[in-house]
């Protein structure tokens, strides 16, 4: 039944909803430690081994934490491992880049108008890519440049620029900005799963075989999870940005994808040498919101595409299936008195500037293309238009379900 595509959107739902929980927790967690480290402070009084305490409040109570710098001299009873944050953040954003962007390919990944590809091209574009950065940085990591921490992350941002670049001449402004987040979260995966827990793993073992720990399995795991510290805060933006079509659908998303990483580094400069010092540098917020004003102003530019071009585009099978059958030319004409006014290349509601999330439905390819988006928005679900907006009536809504229904049935 085609109403598996409502059990398929509570499934997207799910994972999503599974995806943000983790990915707070993880992010909690990193930031935490992070702070943590850079507040740490020395005392004699400490046992050997030891690198600095810190006491904090919380709670209604008092935690009082030290940080060996290596190892304890022994082995502690009970040992809790942070790890699974990671693990299942990645693993639950995978999940839902293949549910939206494998399986919803035709729709959300390909943009014919950039790229002539087949669905299986696209995914393993997709899938592909997503290894490349971790190979590229886990070996410039491993190769001199370790030395060189801050030409080491200027190539890492290098990197970043030319996959922003490569990902928008393939994929649709959505999938381009959520493909580099998932780029740049596989590295910090990887980071957690092939560095620094087996180092940890690596100490953990040399202290119940009575061995002294070696203290470059330490530095190699701090020097990782810095790296991600430092890297969580674009992948936030990019993990938000297919709700906002100022960041995805202009002509240099690319550029502002790009410009993001510059502002993840200045506001983690700011609290982390704040949590070091007490004192934050205010240069880094005067740096971070001229940043914000040129994406603003490259977000302005207009969509290339008229509507003139997107009539002439010829359709693609799947937006040729929903056009020629029959109730479309029916439902067409719902949508364009419902929904057009708004969802159009040059919005005529209000004072819209933009359709929402760059949604168009002017064209007959354009609705073709959205079908699925309008059966769950405004056919079964009273989600779109807002009632605020156009009052559409259930027999409006009936002639988009029966048109679904028509495709169904073929």
């Amino acid at each position: 039944m085609y109403d598996l595509a409502v059990m398929w959107e509570w499934i997207a739902f799910s994972v999503r909803w599974l995806h943000v929980i983790t990915a707070m927790a993880w992010i909690g967690a990193s930031f935490y430690f992070i702070a943590l480290d850079l507040m740490l402070k020395p005392n004699p009084a400490l046992p050997d081994g030891a690198y600095g305490e810190e006491w904090e409040v919380h709670g209604g109570g008092f935690y009082h934490t030290v940080k060996y710098l290596v190892a304890p001299a022994r082995m502690p009873e009970h040992l809790t491992w942070h790890k699974w944050q990671s693990y299942t953040t990645w693993l639950s954003g995978a999940a839902l880049l293949m549910i939206i962007y494998w399986v919803g390919g035709e729709l959300f990944l390909l943009d014919p108008t950039k790229v002539d590809l087949s669905l299986w091209q696209g995914i393993l574009i997709s899938g592909g890519s997503l290894t490349i950065g971790w190979l590229l940085y886990d070996q410039m990591c491993k190769s001199k440049l370790s030395d060189h921490p801050t030409v080491l992350m200027l190539l890492l941002f290098v990197i970043l620029v030319i996959m922003s670049w490569g990902y928008n001449q393939i994929f649709t402004g959505r999938a381009a900005l959520l493909h580099l987040g998932a780029f740049t979260a596989t590295i910090m995966t990887a980071n957690v799963f092939f560095q620094i827990m087996p180092n940890q793993r690596i100490v953990v073992e040399d202290l119940k075989a009575g061995r002294t720990p070696d203290a470059k399995y330490g530095k190699i795991a701090k020097v990782r999870s810095t790296h991600n510290n430092y890297l969580t805060l674009p992948v936030v933006f990019l993990m938000l940005s297919n709700h906002y079509p100022l960041a995805f659908g202009t002509q240099y998303s690319w550029i502002i994808a790009s410009l993001i990483f510059l502002t993840g580094v200045t506001i983690r400069h700011y609290f982390n040498t704040m949590h070091s010092t007490g004192k934050g540098p205010h240069w880094t917020w005067a740096v971070t919101v001229i940043l914000m004003i040129v994406i603003a102003w490259l977000s302005s530019v207009r969509p290339t595409e008229t509507w003139e071009d997107a009539e002439a585009r010829e359709l693609t099978p799947y937006e040729e299936k929903y056009a020629s059958a029959a109730g479309f030319e029916a439902a067409y004409d719902t949508v364009l008195g419902n929904c057009s006014m708004c969802h159009a290349r040059e919005p005529v509601y209000g004072t819209m500037k933009w359709a929402p999330k760059k949604v168009f439905l002017e064209t007959p390819g354009d609705v073709a293309r959205q079908a699925d988006q309008i059966y769950l928005q405004a056919g079964i679900s009273h989600a779109m238009p807002p009632p605020s907006a156009v009052q559409m009536d259930e027999e409006a809504r009936q002639t988009i379900v029966a048109w679904i229904n028509e495709v169904r049935d073929q």
